[in-house]
């Protein structure tokens, strides 16, 4: 009953802001006119309202689309950015309460200035700027009032959604819709509790330690709390201000070139990567390097996910799509009757005519329209750990074609994935994966002599003498050169038994 009145809910607001424009068959309809207070305002306006008075999940597809400027009208692209980070704030005197609340102490106890009005408002949180009593300058992030409750009951909505789609659609079980709500509602949940992020931005931090690439904000624990967060204040302009960073001196193609390099260097080196990268999250630094901003939605990849990632990029990149059909198969990801020559065919027809081209000339958007079309052909099941690095890809497209439209993706990426993946085989490999188990192996291996000598003592050693014999025995009938190797082999354990007796 909840989630029907919060979907007839979401259709007058629609009706309301007058949607219906954008589904033709609907847009001269005269009645769903007169319904429609709003119409006079601008298209693009209407539906930047109406999904900020829907809530925080819809402002959230809003921040999505709007990195799409190559799918979506120019006018449309342009509101939708205000949501970025211009979602309208609470009220300044409910984030001083919570902040006081959270942290346990008065205002005036832990910062020595801090600002009434917020830097930054978006779909869960908003920002202000404060001065801590030591005079370290921080910004300070608060939760929402009753965020949590809204954000509840559009996944509900969500699950109920999905689960029709599951019954009443015949490949709906295929794409696993309820999955994927599981998996953008687990993300949901961490982003609500900013311990959670802390930790995320922390982890990051470390993983860029030192990077002429990306800088990340130093977070104080001390005053940190579920729903309350302070974290040092980073100065630089906002990666969508292209005209205000050329000023500055910045390259704005070798600043997309490193936005690529980090998006690799996250997914493939780290298996960490952040998952909310829309341009309201990044700034730029005078020195060129990108700052990273709100952590609440992290990825994580496995090291098999890694893998089969690398396997398919690079197939892209080499145009070996009988090595893409295959990691396919391999991961498991279409059914094992799936013929490979036939799979790599209609991999090839997707992805060939995009090659040598800019970035400008490349549209992902249709790509993954016409990859989707070719993984239901095939019964591609849909990999729901993977669909916030999907959406990522999405973002950094959107990013890098702003800031250069010449920019060849391919290119770029296909050298530091090479060189992953030799890190990953031979000598280097074999390597790194004997550091990683050094420690254990340190554990274990002054235990062995002890170990050895407990396993070989009289008694044990008599059952394994009798267990041998009999083995012996049964083997005497089948094959007289067994039974000698068996002999011999007994008669090995049993001098090793007699030296170290």
């Amino acid at each position: 009953m909840a989630n029907l009145l919060r979907l007839l809910r979401i259709l007058a607001i629609g009706l309301r802001f007058g949607l219906y424009e954008f589904v033709p068959r609907l847009a001269r309809n005269p009645l769903l006119r007169l319904a429609a207070p709003h119409r006079a305002l601008p298209r693009a306006e209407r539906l930047r309202r109406a999904l900020e008075v829907l809530g925080p999940i819809f402002v959230k597809f809003g921040q999505v689309l709007s990195t799409r400027r190559d799918l979506l009208p120019a006018d449309i692209a342009d509101e939708l950015a205000k949501l970025q980070d211009r979602v309208p704030p609470f009220p300044p005197e409910q984030a001083r309460a919570e902040i006081e609340r959270s942290l346990g102490r008065r205002l005036d106890e832990v910062f020595a200035a801090f600002e009434r009005e917020p830097v930054a408002s978006a779909s869960v949180a908003q920002v202000h700027l404060a001065t801590l009593r030591d005079g370290r300058e921080v910004a300070v992030k608060v939760l929402r009032p009753k965020v949590e409750q809204a954000i509840a009951r559009d996944v509900a909505l969500l699950e109920t959604a999905a689960g029709l789609i599951e019954r009443l659609w015949a490949e709906g079980r295929r794409l696993k819709p309820r999955e994927v709500v599981a998996e953008f509602s687990r993300h949901l949940d961490a982003e609500l509790d900013l311990m959670h992020e802390a930790a995320n931005a922390s982890q990051l931090r470390r993983n860029f330690e030192r990077s002429p690439l990306l800088v990340v904000p130093e977070i104080h624990w001390d005053w940190c709390a579920q729903r309350v967060m302070v974290m040092e204040r980073m100065c630089g302009t906002p990666v969508s201000q292209s005209a205000e960073l050329r000023a500055r001196g910045i390259d704005l193609p070798t600043l997309a070139r490193a936005g690529v390099e980090i998006f690799f260097t996250q997914v493939f080196r780290d298996g960490f990567f952040h998952a909310d990268m829309h341009p309201g999250n990044i700034l730029v630094a005078d020195d060129g390097r990108y700052i990273a901003l709100d952590f609440g939605i992290m990825g994580t990849l496995t090291e098999v996910d890694q893998n089969y990632l690398a396997q398919n990029f690079l197939g892209f990149f080499n145009r070996d799509y009988r090595r893409v059909a295959q990691a396919h198969l391999d991961a498991g990801w279409v059914p094992p009757a799936t013929r490979v020559d036939e799979f790599e065919a209609a991999i090839r027809a997707v992805c060939e005519p995009i090659f040598a081209r800019p970035l400008k000339e490349i549209y992902f958007g249709k790509l993954l329209l016409r990859l989707f079309q070719t993984s239901r052909r095939f019964n591609v099941e849909i990999q729901p750990q993977l669909v916030m690095l999907q959406k990522t890809l999405l973002n950094i497209e959107g990013l890098g074609r702003e800031l250069d439209p010449e920019l060849d993706l391919w290119k770029t990426a296909k050298p530091y994935l090479e060189r992953w993946m030799a890190g990953q085989i031979g000598w280097r490999g074999a390597l790194r994966s004997l550091r990683r188990e050094a420690p254990y192996w340190a554990a274990t291996l002054p235990a062995l002599p002890r170990l050895l000598h407990r396993a070989l003592s009289d008694e044990r050693a008599a059952e394994l003498r009798a267990a041998l014999e009999r083995l012996a025995e049964q083997s005497a009938r089948r094959n007289a050169l067994l039974r000698g190797l068996l002999v011999a082999l007994l008669a090995f354990f049993a001098g090793l038994i007699l030296l170290l007796i």
